[in-house]
């Protein structure tokens, strides 16, 4: 080969082949963009598999909660009168034993015989709750709970004349003046189109309650009974303005303790004026009744409440 042509083909070689020096920079550049996108990837990965723990977490805490997690719903919601004791199961189907008292001080107490069985599910978009004691309720209590935004419906359903019914003498757990009176009979609770709703923080009502006390007695009188009587809370209007407040009334159905009286409730607040008298002809055997019950004003009695 002649000095030309070995300076020809040398001349070639270069031309086609790239420097390392080009190369390995161009290499490296690729392996540093690859990287940065690798990390987001991974970073994306684990956090949606964080967020799916966490989710499959809170399911899991939801359809097992436990009973008790009901019965402390219940006793905040009732400033401590209303308690929910032995729980057993889940609040989705579980039993306890409902207990009266006086509030979180207080040491009276008084226990419905019998356990109460509860049963909740998902119906639409509302959970409903049906709720059974066979002392007490009148076949089955069912509540339809609807949340919503910025509200929160409970409605009571019922298809029966009565919904519940107990001794009297468990309002002695209540304290003060229940557990002084003692009383005897029994109560029994109805409603008719019952529906409470929570809409910007007040609770609006619909429909009525209404609470017979029937055949009364009094270890403090030597009369028995003294008398049936009916507590009725109602919504007061449907006026807008008056949203939230509902009237309470008490009449005499019968007997020789008359009661009457009318009041209103809302914002957690009551008010109620009444009285107390003796029929003609049972003054003496009430006497010592109407000086305990109420603030006495000659022949009656006065009952106020706020």
């Amino acid at each position: 080969m002649t000095a030309f042509s070995m300076k020809s083909w040398f001349s070639r070689r270069r031309r086609n082949e790239a420097p390392l020096t080009e190369l390995a920079p161009t290499q490296w550049q690729d392996s540093r963009q690859i990287e940065p996108s690798w990390r987001g990837r991974t970073q994306t990965n684990l956090r949606w598999s964080i967020a799916g723990a966490v989710l499959g977490g809170l399911l899991s805490l939801i359809m097992f909660a436990p009973a008790s997690w009901l019965a402390h719903g219940v006793a905040s919601a009732s400033n401590g009168h209303v308690l929910i004791t032995d729980t057993r199961g889940s609040i989705w189907n579980g039993s306890g034993v409902l207990v009266l008292t006086g509030g979180l001080d207080s040491r009276d107490a008084s226990l419905l015989p019998g356990r109460l069985r509860w049963s909740m599910h998902v119906q639409g978009m509302a959970l409903a709750l049906k709720a059974s004691q066979d002392c007490c309720i009148n076949g089955e209590l069912q509540l339809q709970i609807r949340p919503g935004w910025g509200r929160f419906e409970v409605a009571l359903i019922s298809h029966a004349d009565w919904l519940a019914r107990w001794p009297a003498g468990l309002l002695a757990g209540l304290g003060t003046p229940w557990n002084t009176l003692q009383l005897g009979g029994s109560i029994r609770l109805t409603a008719r189109d019952f529906k409470l709703e929570w809409v910007q923080g007040r609770w609006r009502q619909f429909g009525q309650l209404d609470l017979d006390l029937i055949n009364l007695s009094s270890r403090i009188s030597t009369l028995a009974p003294l008398g049936s009587y009916r507590f009725t809370l109602a919504a007061q209007s449907s006026d807008e303005s008056k949203a939230g407040i509902s009237t309470l009334t008490l009449i005499t159905l019968d007997g020789a303790l008359l009661l009457s009286g009318e009041g209103t409730m809302g914002a957690g607040k009551a008010r109620f004026l009444g009285e107390a008298s003796a029929a003609p002809g049972r003054e003496a055997a009430l006497n010592n009744l109407l000086n305990i019950i109420g603030r006495r004003q000659g022949a009656r009695s006065v009952i106020s409440i706020g």
